[in-house]
This record gives structure tokens, C-alpha cells and sequence, in this order.
């Protein structure tokens, strides 16, 4: 369930500001007191000569390097306006890390405890639809995102992020066990996926109804009673323990953002079997912003006001954050 966090994201420490790379750690993005599990540590830096402030990346201590960076490598080609890929890595032999542009954003953990509990549905509805669409895009490229979980989903004024892209690759390989891995979180691990078996799509329309489960509950796996009553149906036909049994991910787009003149679709259980390609996922208009369903669903009010607080203050201390002054040059 969702704990209360003071602040959100946590204030930088006095250790904190080390050097990750090239950039100078001005504070973490999570905070150790929200108790949901994070697949990797998560820093707010900016480089040495304050022109870039960016959002990285490190292993958990213990886990995979070279897995690590082969899931980030492998973000890069992300599309979509909700995807957020990696944009740069740690050189070979180098530390590993990897780092995108930062941007105002708060964990979904944290944003439950800031608002006091489950957010409203209007919010629970324009995040489904934006992930699902970034998946859909996602499995289009041939790529499942193996890494939904309340953690990986950043809140940004202008809609979420997907973030953790592969973390279930990297915490084991194939065939390994991964219940109980640090930094994956139960609740939004897919059942065929904690045995050890391969992610596919199906797996993220798993992870993605115990994340909207999380976001309108406070708990990955609820009781159907405790779901809003309007997303009930699409939830819990996501968090079917047969892949073969849950929506398709165009359908549960479908019952989350429903067409002009459509009533809300409740996905049709067991009809991901069924064939046929999904409908077209987000497009950009003439200015290149995203005009999709998602979009139509993000529009002003779909994040409460206390989040919108939230988002501006850490932009001001992001802003207002000093990086260390250099050491004095020896004077002879």
C-alpha cells in the first residue's frame, strides 16, 4: 500500500552529492520511506558546468551490469510521447549508468502519498491510457517493456513517463526464478514471469492492470470490491493470471479512452486470442505534439492540484540547487 513521504521525492543529503559520470548528483528522485520497490537508483543531476540537468540511472548494488546497460541501450529506440528512453550511456568499462533529460516528475508511490491516498479516477484513466498506448507503440516495434510497476511510472504536469524499461531482464535470465528479486515488485510481476519465463506483451498488460490498481487503490493486487466500479472490468481482465485470458492492450485502451459517440468498452475476456492488428496508438499533430486518445484524456485537471504543487517545487529546488565549487587552484 501507498506510505506516507514527506515532500515527495526527498531532499539531497550532505553524501549525496557525488559524481555519476559526468554529472554532479544534486538529489535522489525516489524516497527510501514510500516502500515500493524501485528496479534501479534514480538521481536528479546536472553537469559540471550547469548547463544540462538530467534524470540517471544506476544498478541496484549486486545486479547485472552488462544487463543493466543492455536494457538501456535497447530503450533508445523507444517511441512515443509517454516512452522515456535512455539518451545516453556510460562508456564501455566505464561505472554503469544512464541518463535522459530531466523534466519535473514525481514516482507514482510518491504522488499517492503527497495526494493522501488513491488518486481520482479521471487521473487513474488518462495514466492507463497514456501507458497502454506507449506499449502498444512499444509491441509494434517488437519490444515488451517487461518493467511496469508503480515505480516506473513518473508523473510529469503534461502526462506520465514509462520509465525501468527491461528491469525484468535484467534482474535474471530466462529460466531463472525472479520472485523475490530486489527492485521488481510482486504485485506487478506477472505470474509466468516470476517462474523464470520469458516477458512478452501479454506479461505488461499484466503489470500495467496491477500499476492502475495501485494508482486507484493503493494496492498492486486488490480486491475486485476495493476497484472503482467503472474500471473494475478492465482491471481485474488485466491482472488474469491466464495471458491467454486478458485484453488485448488496444482493447483495454478502448475501455480506459473510448472513442467519440462509444460508450466505455469492457475488454472481452480471453479476446487477446483472437487475431488482428490494434488500432493506430498515439499520432503527432502539425506541431509534432502528441494528438492521440491519451492526449484527448490529459487535458487541464487530469492531475490533481496538490501533485501540480509538488511538481513546482522540486522544479524550484532543481533550479535553485548549487553544484559544489571546484577546489581552489594551487597557488605557489
Amino acid at each position: 500500500m501507498y506510505a506516507p513521504v514527506a515532500g515527495g521525492a526527498g531532499r539531497a543529503r550532505a553524501g549525496d552529492r557525488g559524481l555519476i559520470g559526468p554529472y554532479v548528483v544534486l538529489r535522489p528522485l525516489d524516497d527510501e520511506r514510500s516502500g515500493a520497490p524501485v528496479p534501479e537508483q534514480r538521481y536528479i543531476g546536472r553537469s559540471a558546468d550547469g548547463d544540462r540537468t538530467v534524470l540517471i540511472g544506476v544498478p541496484l548494488p549486486g545486479a547485472d551490469p552488462g544487463r543493466f546497460l543492455a536494457e538501456a541501450e535497447a530503450s533508445r529506440y523507444l517511441l512515443g510521447p509517454w516512452a522515456a528512453p535512455a539518451a545516453e550511456l556510460s562508456a564501455p568499462g566505464d561505472t554503469p549508468w544512464h541518463a535522459r533529460p530531466y523534466l519535473p516528475a514525481i514516482p507514482l508511490p510518491a504522488a499517492l502519498a503527497l495526494y493522501g491516498g488513491p488518486l481520482p479516477e479521471r487521473t487513474v484513466r488518462a495514466l492507463g491510457a497514456a501507458l497502454v498506448e506507449t506499449l502498444i507503440v512499444g509491441h509494434g516495434q517488437g519490444l515488451a517493456h517487461a518493467g511496469v510497476s508503480p515505480a516506473a511510472v513518473l508523473l510529469a504536469a503534461d502526462g506520465p513517463r514509462l520509465t525501468c524499461f527491461g528491469a525484468v531482464r535484467a534482474a535474471a535470465e530466462d529460466g531463472t526464478p525472479r520472485s523475490g528479486l530486489p527492485g521488481l515488485e510482486s504485485g506487478s510481476l506477472p505470474p509466468e514471469q516470476a517462474g523464470g519465463g520469458r516477458p512478452h506483451p501479454m506479461g505488461d498488460v499484466y503489470a500495467l492492470g496491477a500499476t492502475l490498481a495501485y494508482a486507484a487503490t493503493g494496492y498492486t493486487v486488490p480486491e475486485r470490491e476495493e476497484l472503482p466500479a467503472a474500471l473494475r472490468t478492465v482491471i481485474t481482465g488485466c491482472l488474469s493470471r491466464d495471458p491467454a485470458s486478458r485484453p488485448r492492450p488496444a482493447e483495454v485502451l478502448d475501455a480506459l479512452s473510448p472513442l467519440a459517440g462509444d460508450g466505455a468498452r469492457a475488454p472481452v475476456p480471453g479476446a487477446a486470442a483472437a487475431a488482428g492488428p490494434p488500432p493506430p496508438a498515439t499520432v503527432l499533430d502539425a506541431a509534432g505534439h502528441p494528438a492521440g486518445r491519451a492526449a484527448a484524456t490529459l487535458g487541464p485537471g487530469w492531475l490533481p492540484g496538490r501533485l501540480i504543487a509538488a511538481l513546482a517545487r522540486q522544479s524550484a529546488d532543481v533550479l535553485a540547487a548549487t553544484l559544489p565549487l571546484p577546489p581552489a587552484a594551487h597557488q605557489d
